[in-house]
């Protein structure tokens, strides 16, 4: 399949037949994907602290400084959730927090090292927000930082914070955040010193479709330019207890975000227009499990993570939870063979 424009995904995010689309979706996932495997990884979000100076209208999960249920971990409550991580198979962590002001430079770098210290796994840490404060609060460029904290234990980046790569919705739904561009930079750096990281989307609040496609457009240029993504995994807003769900409307009513179909579109128009992306992870996070298998025909080939603890998404009241034998099984019943993998999207182990 020809690589397709922005005015062709603008017509199959609007007009095409859900199942059409899907169908398109599915057949370049098997081209990609002939061996009729999808993978998971055994990993536990860990998230450091829940200050954040952002405060985002989407987001459920930050609290102020001095708050009564704000925390920062312990180094040794990180070692005690990586114990509980490795001891089921897990390779991976996945080390996120909020902006927090009280925090250097120091605390990123000496907690990365005393985790290599103990531990043979993979940090999948801080994702391009986090970055850009390390950096403007250590007084260092962009590029400084990633190489401190690579040197310091950093083995790959996550797409957090990327939201709709569109200035105009991020002004309204998280205008602390950096802006789009800043994104982009610190993904295009971190490529550029042999980082690899993920995107992801997060739509469903007041975007419009040409933002969506926007979003896209810019992963896939990125993507041309440095080939440092490994996956793309887009997910759907969840309104509960976030100042948007609470008090934003769209079109005179109370603001819902999106249905299962608005997910399984986007999805499979991810799948079509990221051509040069190998890998798209289905969100059972957002979604449950039952519609994450629907998504496998949708152009996904990745269920994500066990995700031994979820703490941002669960804080918006989404709260599934699913062991590896679930996930294991919900893959064999759609019709694939279930594997294990790392970060790097190698294959650990086939059930």
């Amino acid at each position: 399949m020809d690589r397709i424009d922005k005015e062709t995904a603008l017509r199959l995010l609007k007009d095409y037949d859900l199942l059409e689309i899907g169908e398109m979706a599915d057949g370049i996932r098997k081209n990609l994907h002939p061996e009729g495997v999808v993978t998971f990884i055994v990993d536990r979000n860990i998230n450091y602290t829940n200050v954040c100076i952002n405060k985002c209208r989407f987001c459920a999960f930050y609290r102020d400084i001095g708050s009564p249920d704000s925390y920062l971990l312990s180094k040794d409550e990180i070692f005690k959730k990586i114990d509980e991580t490795i001891a089921p198979g897990g390779t991976q962590i996945l080390l996120q927090g909020g902006l927090h002001p009280g925090l250097d430079i120091d605390y990123y770098t000496d907690t990365l090292r005393a985790i290599k210290e103990r531990f043979d796994i993979n940090i999948h840490g801080f994702s391009p927000p986090e970055v850009c404060y390390i950096a403007d609060t250590s007084d260092l460029t962009i590029r400084e930082t990633l190489k401190l904290l690579k040197d310091s234990g950093l083995d790959s980046i996550p797409g957090g914070g990327a939201e709709i790569l569109s200035d105009r919705v991020r002004e309204i739904i998280s205008p602390k955040k950096i802006k789009s561009s800043q994104w982009l930079r610190v993904m295009e750096e971190a490529h550029g010193i042999g980082m690899r990281t993920t995107a992801t989307m997060m739509f469903g609040s007041i975007e419009e479709p040409e933002d969506i496609i926007e979003h896209l457009d810019a992963i896939r240029k990125l993507q041309d330019r440095t080939g440092g993504f490994t996956a793309f995994i887009p997910w759907s807003f969840q309104p509960k207890n976030t100042e948007i769900g609470s008090r934003f409307t769209v079109h005179g009513s109370r603001f819902y975000g999106a249905t299962a179909v608005d997910y399984l579109r986007v999805l499979a128009l991810s799948r079509i227009y990221l051509d040069n992306i190998k890998n798209i992870q289905a969100s059972w996070v957002t979604q449950g499990l039952k519609l994450a298998q629907v998504a496998l025909r949708f152009g996904a080939n990745d269920f994500g993570s066990t995700m031994i603890e979820e703490n941002v998404v669960r804080a918006a009241g989404v709260s599934y939870r699913v062991s590896k034998e679930d996930i294991i099984e919900a893959i064999k019943s759609a019709g694939f063979k279930a594997a294990q993998r790392n970060t790097y999207y190698n294959i650990t182990k086939l059930y």
